[in-house]
């Protein structure tokens, strides 16, 4: 298994930025593939997914540590993925939002393709940090 950690500090206060985080119906806002969302019962996500020309559903248990601003997840089926997405307060109008993926670099270039190797590491790093990007621009314009 393979470990990305990523971070990206937004202008906004951890609480809105808290929120916008638990809008997994705009996630398609943001993370990239992601056609649509919709949160189920049980602490569970659905996401309709396209990456590497394939579509896909995929279901994730979603459970927060909300004392420590804690959101962490994983995938109920293949391709087995899990993460964390964690918020600390910079100041009264900043957040940084650390992301963490755990991954199997086989298992993701079977199930989405792409390249192998090290070249798979560098795309998939690019893509969080594109994910976090977003997710600025996002919570900033307060959608």
């Amino acid at each position: 298994m393979s470990t990305l950690e990523e971070h990206i500090d937004v202008g906004v206060p951890v609480d809105r930025a808290w929120d916008s985080l638990h809008q997994v119906e705009n996630y398609s806002r943001f993370v990239d593939g992601v056609r649509e969302a919709r949160t189920e019962a049980g602490g569970r996500a659905r996401l309709d997914v396209e990456a590497g020309g394939r579509s896909r559903q995929m279901e994730a248990e979603i459970s927060d540590r909300a004392g420590e601003r804690v959101m962490e997840w994983h995938t109920t089926g293949a391709p087995e993925l899990k993460g964390s997405l964690s918020l600390q307060p910079i100041d009264q109008s900043h957040t940084r939002v650390q992301a963490r993926l755990v991954y199997d670099p086989d298992t993701v270039r079977t199930e989405f393709g792409g390249p192998k190797g090290f070249a798979q590491a560098n795309a998939i790093e690019r893509l969080v940090r594109s994910d976090l990007e977003h997710f600025r621009e996002y919570a900033e314009q307060g959608r």
